[in-house]
């Protein structure tokens, strides 16, 4: 399960060069991901694939035209895909009703809450900061950490969230991580404190690797100018 996954988040998000996305290796891990649920019907499986699809659903809404990033908040969600969508919840809802909880199954129910949300605004961000919660009890990995502390300042305001990812790095986990650096960045953008915003931003650039981030974390970083 863990390489077909590995497969799909390369497809999802190159980890390096000038695309965004690579819907080639998406797809073919959402083949395999089908065919393994239909060999074994372990909740897991079934939960991978549900992940993968309500991920998939977003692709469109991922990045204009000219391959920009669109952040989750600020998607068309109407660009989304409801037939991934439906068969992805429906997925999510058989794998959670065997009461076996693993990785993937939390980590999709976390998409499906995300797939119910007609706009960030919108979305239930208090059960997600649950559900994240539960992911760290099965899977207690400082990213994992780092994604509830973004849920955390979602529904709790920047301030909030700020204060665990400091916790974080305080620990010395991810500072090498350009993700926990545009998230921190993002969070004193919103707090108004434009100076560590730029250092943040700054060292999350140095840190990318694929082009599209690298793109909006500069323009982000022009935008505090």
């Amino acid at each position: 399960m863990l390489f077909i996954y590995l497969i799909f988040n390369e497809g999802y998000s190159a980890s390096s060069g000038n695309l965004l996305t690579r819907a080639d290796l998406s797809g073919e891990a959402i083949r395999l991901g089908r065919l393994l649920a239909g060999l074994l019907p372990d909740p897991e499986a079934i939960g991978l694939l549900a992940l993968m699809l309500l991920q998939e659903s977003r692709r469109k809404a991922r990045s204009t035209h000219e391959g920009d990033i669109v952040l989750l908040e600020d998607q068309d969600r109407s660009l989304w895909d409801s037939q991934m969508i439906a068969e992805g919840q429906q997925l999510v809802e058989r794998s959670l009703c065997t009461r076996r909880f693993g990785m993937y199954n939390v980590q999709a129910a976390i998409a499906a809450v995300h797939s119910n949300s007609a706009s960030g605004d919108a979305t239930d961000w208090q059960q997600i900061v649950a559900l994240y919660g539960a992911l760290y009890e099965i899977n207690p990995s400082p990213v994992v950490e780092l994604n509830r502390a973004v849920a955390v300042a979602m529904g709790d305001g920047p301030a909030a969230g700020l204060e665990l990812i400091n916790a974080i790095l305080e620990r010395g986990d991810l500072a090498d991580y350009h993700l926990l650096h545009a998230a921190r960045a993002d969070l004193y953008r919103r707090l108004d404190r434009n100076d560590d915003a730029r250092v943040d931003y700054g060292q999350a650039l140095v840190l990318a690797k694929q082009e599209p981030e690298r793109k909006f974390l500069q323009l982000r970083l022009e935008g505090l100018e």
